[in-house]
């Protein structure tokens, strides 16, 4: 299993730097986890949106799911662009939509996010969320299949109902928080896991409740957890002191490897 970092920052895209927006691959299957602004973008220097198996949003923060409709209508683009293309004719392409995980009551969101863009000379192109994407409406606690891949969605605590998932393959275990303050749930979700990528927003822990993770925080469920690999993420900063200080706080309790999300970086998960 690999993981390759397409954005890491928290809020939107600064110094050249996307927001969140995670590619995991296992043996049979390559998933997106969050696309937020700029994931569109960097997502096609990898591979192309119609090579997904699944998108997982794990909330609708602006910085998580931004580039959605960009990804959706970019599944449809060439063919919308071909002469006499319709609804009928795409089903007899072959195409095949990408499976899309997103909150439970999602739907009306979706409907009216399609609509505020229209492209009047192919109309096709304004129907995404309806032929670009087998879109299922996960609740937390729900298990769903993806090729070799079997994800589990956690409900974690956040300003707005969020879910971390938790992948697990023949190729290894991953898990991803989402954004969240501390919840006994995280144990839950990065048990034993080969990798844990958690979002590090803040350099010290939360006092208020919109439920974000310090770097000192992120430690300690690693290390409660037993994962073999932390990776921190969702960076309010690009400043050097500010990441070294997110590794040192999480490297207070967690004894164990600990990495920096930066664009571009491609980690094995597993064996």
């Amino acid at each position: 299993m690999w993981l390759t970092v397409l954005g890491c920052r928290a809020g939107m895209p600064a110094d050249g730097q996307a927001s969140s927006g995670y590619l995991l691959e296992t043996g049979t299957s390559r998933l997106l986890l969050d696309c937020g602004p700029g994931i569109a973008t960097a997502l096609s220097s990898v591979v192309r949106p119609a090579g997904l198996d699944a998108i997982v949003i794990s909330h609708f923060h602006s910085d998580h799911c931004y580039d959605l409709l960009p990804i959706g209508k970019a599944l449809l683009s060439d063919f919308a662009h071909e002469p006499g293309a319709c609804v009928e004719r795409l089903a007899e392409s072959g195409f095949a939509p990408v499976q899309l995980f997103v909150p439970r009551g999602s739907g009306d969101l979706l409907a009216r996010w399609a609509g505020l863009f229209p492209v009047r000379t192919f109309p096709m192109l304004d129907k995404a969320f309806e032929l670009a994407f087998d879109v299922h409406e996960y609740a937390p606690g729900e298990v769903h299949s993806v090729g070799d891949a079997e994800l589990t969605m956690h409900e974690m605590r956040h300003a707005i109902p969020t879910c971390g998932v938790r992948v697990e393959s023949p190729t290894g275990t991953f898990a991803y928080t989402g954004d969240t303050g501390m919840t006994p749930a995280l144990y839950d979700l990065a048990a034993d896991v080969d990798v844990l990528l958690a979002e590090a927003t803040l350099a010290e822990p939360e006092t208020g409740d919109h439920g974000h993770l310090s770097g000192a925080d992120t430690g300690v469920v690693a290390a409660k957890a037993g994962v073999g690999r932390l990776v921190l993420t969702h960076f309010a900063s690009a400043d050097e002191d500010d990441l070294e200080g997110l590794r040192s706080g999480a490297a207070e309790s967690f004894d164990g490897p600990i990495q920096l999300a930066e664009p571009g970086a491609r980690i094995g998960v597993g064996g």
